[in-house]
């Protein structure tokens, strides 16, 4: 598939629940947060046929999302499914990572599980190493078991795991370089990924928002001029640059200062409630579910991917006057 702009797409983003155990709160509100009903979401089946629909027009990468996706009940056999579908060579989840130590029936963990089930990558939100500015962050005391989860990531063995620290004004300037130098300890990539007004527009205020630039001049203070690798390429738009003296790489999201940020898109959006997306940063969204509902044919629903790839903006919108429509947690990491 290929926009009017250019994009190929080859990467879906399906999100399989609303629910989390955690608040961020860059995500979601602090209180009254509305979940949809369990009607309103779509079923695995339904995903499944989906995706199966995206593998005929060039899909083949899938990251699972939430939410976080594993507070979903069988939301494990649900990757290995996704992992099986012809067509598919790379599955990825985004999680948490708190509950990546949690023993299923059989007495493996949920990420021995994941990863034996077909998942390649794991995606870690990481924002901080200390307990009180994690709280703070996410409105749950659980920084303890994100960090036995990610030493469960690694002894399952997946192919990559990434850390994703949020950048904030007043906090992660004092952490920043203990983050990279736990990630490289670990042996993850670590990406630093600026504030974007996706569930609020509150978190562009100057006491929030951190840019990557700014991001960068901390790190140099300590290491020296990070050096450009415009070689290394990752699925998404990260910029990345290798620590001087060392061969670990450090990458850069950075949605609002980066202007050729949207130039190399190939994703789409898959909302748990069934709207199909084709940027995170638009109003648009198409509603999957009630034609998947309505008994359409597999021609009709891959005839709606092609539609919704038809009206793909050039870029985001962001940097205008962009007021959120829903919450992050309703569309998915």
């Amino acid at each position: 598939m290929e926009d009017p702009f250019g994009h190929h797409i080859s990467y879906l983003r399906v999100s399989i629940t609303d629910r989390c155990n955690e608040r961020c709160r860059y995500c979601m509100p602090d209180e009254e947060q509305q979940w949809f009903d369990r009607a309103e979401v779509l079923t695995y089946e339904e995903m499944l046929r989906v995706i199966q629909v995206g593998t005929r027009l060039g899909i083949r990468k899938v990251r699972i999302t939430g939410g976080e996706p594993l507070t979903r009940p069988g939301a494990v056999d649900f990757c290995a499914q996704v992992a099986a579908l012809p067509g598919i060579r790379d599955v990825g989840i985004s999680t948490n990572g708190t509950l990546l130590t949690k023993p299923l029936a059989d007495g493996r963990t949920t990420a021995e599980a994941l990863v034996q089930g077909g998942v390649r990558t794991a995606n870690l939100s990481l924002d901080s190493l200390d307990r009180a500015s994690y709280f703070s962050t996410t409105r749950r005391d659980l920084l303890p078991k994100l960090l036995a989860g990610i030493d469960a990531a690694q002894d399952a063995g997946f192919g990559s795991i990434k850390f994703n620290c949020v950048l904030i004004r007043h906090q992660t300037e004092r952490e920043l370089m203990n983050l990279i130098m736990f990630a490289r300890e670990k042996g993850a990539l670590i990406r630093f990924i600026e504030l974007m007004p996706v569930s609020t527009a509150e978190v562009l205020r100057e006491d929030s928002f951190l840019a990557c630039g700014q991001a960068k001049k901390l790190i140099e203070r300590e290491t020296g001029p990070l050096i450009p690798r415009p070689d290394y390429k990752t699925n998404g738009p990260a910029s990345y640059y290798q620590i001087p003296g060392t061969d670990q790489l450090i990458g850069f999201i950075g949605a609002m200062t980066n202007f050729h940020f949207c130039e190399t898109c190939n994703k789409l959006r898959l909302t748990c409630d069934g709207k199909l997306r084709p940027c995170l940063g638009s109003y648009l969204e198409f509603d999957l579910r009630e034609v998947l509902r309505s008994g359409c044919s597999d021609d009709e629903l891959a005839d709606f991917f092609l539609h919704v790839v038809a009206r793909k903006p050039k870029e985001h919108d962001f940097r205008g006057s962009y007021q959120p429509g829903r919450r992050m947690i309703a569309i998915g990491g």
